[in-house]
């Protein structure tokens, strides 16, 4: 098969699950059918280990969003299909170009769809082919098209047919075909601008023997003068970051807030100052480190310096999950508070590898390279696990269980709320929640999540 078969077949497909349909099981046979199509299309020498992983995961993320159908899904089925359609033919590119290639071809959309001799067949046609297209395709487009114009244009043309049974949405049809070939387009015929492999040279992990010569950064500060700023500016950091951590425990676990708004305002404050101090502290320590200090043997009070700060910030994290854990013993499990737990995991993991990249002797490049999988990975939990049954698991034990909070704002805790409503007996609920899955069993087959289905 050639390209502009699987951009005929997947637009196809596509038009054919959402035609007259809503987002949901649809969207998964799609994700399915296109993991199987680039399995199938990728030549041996590109199926390596990594794309077989990723292959699998697509495969999984499309079957997770098949089951809840909601947004953290979602994004594991667009991420998981991209980062597998990239590596289908760029096996050697580092992962992290994936994003910025997809927007680029995006953006540059109908310019490549007019370069024809790029993604369609330079041959002729056969003859049979060539007369279903003559006498079929583009004859039918065109009645179409003119069909709805005069439709719009005439009551007396439209009252022509107005006994005929033709339940056709064209509009529908239209934006569908126009959606469905738009993302075939750029998933088989997405270009690679050379700036890209001019570039992956830099995103090494490992440095080669040039990146080992001793050169100042500065033309204006030589080598020992720029050590001794770095062992300098350290030392004190670390110094301000005792003191904080120590004001940082003291205000969290010593001064007991007044009111629940308190512990919620205290908790989003520690957590957004958390942040810019994890990001600070990469950024510095990527700076001191990014050439030849790796490889200073005069530098090793540096390093010292630089993993004293790295375990005093993971210190740091620590304590601010404590305070998150007080903050769910307090008010209950929430999305952001596991969104919280979620980020606190990264950072560790962030100064973990920024630990190994000092101790190793890696590239600054190597810190993003590993993140990125890391946050694959961390989108890709979001949507294989039903947090919003936990969450309402964990809530509904609580005196002061919020039902309607848990009825409107978290998903997927139907069951968790028919087992609620049958200890408390609560009889108003129960049918309520029954009449509530029983609209989501209604839809049609295509526009189905699978989750419902499991609820008897």
């Amino acid at each position: 098969m050639k390209t502009h078969h699987f951009i005929l077949l997947t637009t196809l497909l596509f038009i054919t699950l959402f035609y007259g349909e809503n987002l949901g099981l649809n969207l998964g046979i799609l994700g399915i059918a296109y993991s199987l199509l680039l399995l199938f299309k990728t030549p041996e020498r590109n199926r390596t280990q990594t794309f077989l992983i990723i292959f699998v995961t697509s495969i999984l993320s499309s079957v997770a969003f098949a089951w809840y159908g909601d947004f953290s899904s979602f994004l594991a089925v667009f991420t998981s299909v991209l980062l597998l359609a990239f590596k289908s033919n760029n096996k050697n590119l580092k992962s992290i170009f994936t994003l910025p290639v997809f927007a680029i071809n995006f953006f540059t959309f109908i310019c490549r769809f007019f370069n024809f001799e790029d993604w369609l067949p330079k041959k002729n046609t056969s003859g049979s082919v060539q007369k279903i297209i003559s006498i079929v395709v583009i004859p039918a487009f065109f009645i179409i098209i003119f069909f709805t114009i005069y439709t719009l244009g005439s009551d007396h043309f439209a009252h022509l047919f107005a006994n005929i049974e033709f339940d056709f949405n064209f509009w529908e049809f239209f934006w569908l075909s126009l959606l469905g070939f738009f993302i075939a387009f750029n998933i088989w015929n997405f270009t690679v601008l050379r700036i890209f492999y001019k570039q992956n040279h830099f995103l090494k992990n490992d440095f080669i023997n040039e990146d080992k010569t001793k050169n100042p950064t500065f033309t204006f500060l030589e080598i020992d003068a720029e050590r001794t700023s770095g062992i300098v500016s350290l030392l004190a950091l670390n110094i301000l970051l005792v003191i904080f951590i120590f004001t940082f425990n003291y205000e969290q676990f010593v001064e007991i807030p007044k009111t629940i708004n308190e512990l919620s305002a205290e908790t989003h404050d520690r957590v957004n100052a958390l942040i810019l101090s994890i990001l600070m502290a990469i950024c510095v320590i990527l700076f001191y480190f990014k050439g030849n200090f790796n490889f200073d043997e005069k530098a090793k009070s540096l390093k010292v310096l630089a993993k004293i700060w790295i375990f005093l910030n993971a210190v740091l994290v620590i304590s601010a999950m404590a305070k998150n854990v007080e903050y769910n013993v307090v008010l209950g499990l929430t999305y952001k508070t596991l969104g919280v737990y979620a980020f606190l995991i990264l950072s560790l993991i962030g100064l973990m590898i920024t630990f190994l990249k000092i101790h190793q002797q890696k590239t600054n490049a190597f810190l993003f390279n590993h993140m990125i999988w890391y946050f694959y990975g961390t989108i890709l939990v979001c949507s294989y696990i039903n947090w919003g049954g936990i969450i309402t698991l964990n809530n509904r034990q609580r005196q002061d269980f919020a039902l309607n909070f848990h009825r409107g704002a978290i998903n997927f805790s139907e069951k968790q709320l028919l087992n609620y409503a049958d200890e408390k007996k609560d009889l108003k609920l129960k049918p309520e929640i029954i009449t509530q899955i029983k609209n989501k069993q209604g839809k049609t087959f295509l526009s189905k999540s699978l989750f419902y289905e499991t609820i008897k």
